[in-house]
C-alpha cells in the first residue's frame, strides 16, 4: 500500500507542479497512514494493498481519519488536509484503467472528506510602526551586505593561491574560493587547530560575547569566508521585505522571480509574477518614486533610501546575487540565489529557502532588533500594504484587489485591525453627520424672545444677516408653516435653486425660523400629519414624517393651552388657512 500511494504521489507532484509545502503534506499523510495501519492490522499489514478487499483498508483508512483530530489543536485545519491528501491519491488510482482498487476503498475515496475542515485564524497586519522598523532594518541590511561583499571581493583581489601564499591568510583563502581553486574541505584539511590561528583569523569567528568554539571553528570560518563573497540565506530576507512592501505582491511571488521575469523600463520595472495556487501568470509595471501608496507613510524617514522603488530593489538584488547566479545550477535563472557551506563541506549555490534552519524570518527580526506583536509571518507585511492601498483608493476594493478576486480580499484582507478602525471612524462620522442634521432643526422663537427680537440688531445676534432680519420682520420669508432665512440654500435641493420641499419639510430644516404668530399654521399642519398617520402604516409614517412630527410636537408642547385655544378660534373663523402642494394629499408606498 505504501508503494501504491507513493507512486500516485510522485506522479501527482510532477503533473500538478505542487509547491514544496504541499508535497511535504502528502508525504506526511502517507507516513502517518502507514503507521496507523501497521498498528491496526499487525502481522497482516505487510500484505495490505489497495487492490483487494482483505484486509479491509477502507475501514482502516476511516479509522485513521477519526483519530487524526486528536493529535492537533482544536480547530486545526491540518487533519482535514492530511485526510484529503490520501483520498486524492486513491481517487487518482481509481481513475487509472490499469490499476486495481478495491470497491470499499474506492467508495471511501469518492465520499466526502471524513474529517471536518477546521477554522483558520486570519493574520492581522503589522502596525505602522512595526512596518517602518522592518523597512528601515531591511535597507540597513542591504547596504551592509553591499559593503561586505565589496570589501570581500576587494580582499580576494589582493590574494593568491594559498599554496603560494598562506592557508591562514584571509585574502588568499578568499582568492581561492572566488576563483574555484580551493574548497571548504581543503581549507579544513590545511588549517591547524584554532588555538594556533593568528588573531585576524580568530576575529572572523568570534561570537558576540567574544568567545570562540574550538570544535566548530573551521566550519564557522568556512561559512564566514563564503559570506564575504556571496549572499547567504540570512541576507535575502531584507530583499523580500523590501519587494513585498514596494510591490504589494505575495512573498512567495517575489521570492521566485527569475531573470526573464524582469524588464527594466524608463523610470520603473515590469515584473512577470506567478500565483502558484491559482496557476496564473500576470504582469505588473511599477514606477519608481511614484507608487500610488508612496505618501501614506512619511517619506522624511526614508529620504536617503529609495524606499518604494521596486526597480531599484530588483536591480540591487541582481547585483548582489550576480556572482552566485553564475555558479548556481539553476536553469530558471532565479534571482534569490544564496551560497551555503553544507555539513559535508561542499560549497553549494542554490535557490533560497526562507525557512532554512537558523535563518528564518523570526531570526532575521531578532538579529536586527525588530520587535513585533503577534506572529512573525511575513504575510502580515502584505496585509499592511493592502490596507494602505484601500486607504489611498478610498475604499475601492477593485483597486486594492488588483491581483486576486474581490471575494478573496473581503475574506482574507478586509478583517485587519486598521480597516476595522477606519470603518468604525467612517460609521461614526456618518452617524454624527446625520445626528447633527437631525439636531439642527428649525429655530423656534418663544413669545418673550420674539418681543425682544423685534429689532434687526437682536435678530442678527441670533445668527441672521441684516437683510435676512429685515425680511423676517416684514414677513417676506414666510413659507406657510415656518419662515426660511434663505430658500436658495436648502439642504434638500441643489445650491442656488429654490427649495423644492417647502413647506412640507420646513420643520426638519436648519434654515427654518418659527415665530409665535405661526401657531395656527403649525396646528393645521399637525392636523394634516394626524390624517397621514391614520392612512399610512406606522413604519411608513415614521420613515417619511417621523422627524417632522417629533419636531412639531416639541414646538407645540412649549405653547400654553390658552395660546392653542386662541389659535383654534382664528382657524374656525376662517381667517387662517394652510396652503399645501397637491402632492401632500397623495402618498405612495414605493
Amino acid at each position: 500500500m505504501a508503494a501504491e500511494l507513493a507512486d500516485e504521489w510522485v506522479e501527482y507532484v510532477a503533473a500538478a507542479g505542487l509547491a514544496a509545502g504541499t508535497v511535504q503534506s502528502y508525504q506526511q499523510a502517507i507516513d502517518r497512514l502507514c503507521v496507523s495501519i501497521d498498528a491496526a492490522l499487525g502481522t497482516a499489514a505487510p500484505s495490505a494493498t489497495l487492490a483487494v478487499d482483505e484486509p479491509d483498508l477502507g475501514r482502516a483508512v476511516a479509522a485513521w481519519e477519526r483519530t487524526l483530530p486528536a493529535d492537533y489543536a482544536t480547530g486545526s485545519m491540518r487533519p482535514a488536509i492530511l485526510a484529503g491528501a490520501i483520498r486524492v491519491l486513491i481517487r487518482r488510482r481509481v481513475e487509472h484503467p490499469d490499476r486495481l482498487v478495491a470497491d470499499r476503498v474506492a467508495a471511501l475515496a469518492r465520499a466526502g472528506v471524513g474529517v471536518p475542515i477546521g477554522e483558520s485564524v486570519e493574520l492581522d497586519e503589522f502596525s505602522r510602526e512595526e512596518k517602518q522598523a522592518m523597512v528601515r532594518g531591511a535597507w540597513a541590511a542591504v547596504i551592509a551586505l553591499e559593503k561586505r561583499l565589496a570589501a570581500g571581493w576587494d580582499l580576494a583581489s589582493q590574494g593568491r593561491h594559498p599554496d603560494q601564499g598562506s592557508w591562514m591568510s584571509i585574502p588568499d583563502l578568499l582568492w581561492g574560493l572566488a576563483h574555484e581553486m580551493i574548497t571548504p574541505r581543503e581549507i579544513n584539511d590545511h588549517l591547524p587547530p584554532a588555538r594556533k590561528w593568528p588573531a585576524e583569523l580568530v576575529r572572523c569567528i568570534e561570537r558576540p560575547d567574544g568567545t570562540v568554539s574550538v570544535t566548530t571553528a573551521k566550519q564557522a570560518l568556512d561559512r564566514w569566508l563564503a559570506a564575504q563573497l556571496w549572499p547567504t540565506s540570512f541576507d535575502l530576507h531584507a530583499f523580500r521585505v523590501l519587494l513585498v512592501d514596494a510591490t504589494g505582491r505575495a512573498p512567495e511571488e517575489v521570492s521566485v522571480l527569475a531573470e526573464d521575469d524582469v524588464e527594466f523600463m524608463p523610470g520603473g520595472v515590469r515584473l512577470t509574477l506567478v500565483k502558484l495556487r491559482a496557476k496564473r501568470r500576470y504582469y505588473r509595471s511599477f514606477k519608481d518614486a511614484s507608487l500610488e501608496m508612496a505618501e501614506v507613510i512619511e517619506r522624511e524617514e526614508f529620504k536617503d533610501w529609495p524606499r518604494r522603488e521596486p526597480g531599484v530593489v530588483v536591480r540591487r538584488l541582481m547585483d548582489v546575487t550576480e556572482r552566485a547566479r553564475l555558479r548556481a545550477a539553476d536553469s530558471d535563472g532565479r534571482l534569490f540565489i544564496r551560497a551555503c557551506v553544507e555539513p559535508d563541506l561542499t560549497l553549494r549555490f542554490s535557490e533560497w529557502s526562507p525557512d532554512a534552519p537558523g535563518a528564518r524570518f523570526v531570526e532575521w527580526l531578532r538579529r536586527h532588533q525588530i520587535t513585533v506583536s503577534g506572529g512573525t509571518d511575513i504575510r502580515r507585511l502584505r496585509k499592511s500594504t493592502k490596507v494602505e492601498k484601500v486607504i489611498v483608493s478610498r475604499g475601492h476594493l477593485a483597486d486594492a484587489a488588483d491581483d486576486h478576486y474581490e471575494e478573496t480580499f473581503r475574506g482574507h484582507y478586509a478583517q485587519g485591525t486598521t480597516l476595522r478602525v477606519i470603518s468604525a471612524e467612517v460609521i461614526n462620522t456618518a452617524q454624527e453627520h446625520w445626528l447633527g442634521q437631525a439636531l439642527e432643526g428649525p429655530t423656534v422663537l418663544t413669545p418673550q424672545a420674539a418681543e425682544s427680537a423685534e429689532g434687526t440688531t437682536r435678530l442678527q445676534a441670533l445668527g441672521l444677516s441684516e437683510q435676512e432680519a429685515n425680511d423676517l420682520i416684514q414677513g417676506e420669508l414666510d413659507m406657510g408653516v415656518t419662515n426660511c432665512k434663505n430658500p436658495y440654500e436648502s439642504p434638500f435641493s441643489p445650491a442656488g435653486e429654490l427649495c423644492a420641499v417647502a413647506p412640507l419639510r420646513c420643520l426638519e430644516c436648519r434654515n427654518a425660523w418659527v415665530l409665535p404668530s405661526q401657531l395656527p399654521q403649525l396646528l393645521l399642519f399637525g392636523d394634516h400629519l394626524d390624517k397621514l398617520r391614520q392612512r399610512l402604516s406606522p413604519k411608513h409614517f415614521t420613515a417619511l414624517w417621523g422627524q417632522s412630527n417629533a419636531n412639531l410636537r416639541a414646538v407645540l408642547d412649549d405653547r400654553s393651552e390658552g395660546e392653542k385655544i386662541l389659535a383654534r378660534k382664528h382657524i374656525a373663523e376662517g381667517a387662517i388657512t394652510l396652503n399645501l402642494p397637491l402632492a401632500a394629499h397623495v402618498e405612495f408606498d414605493a
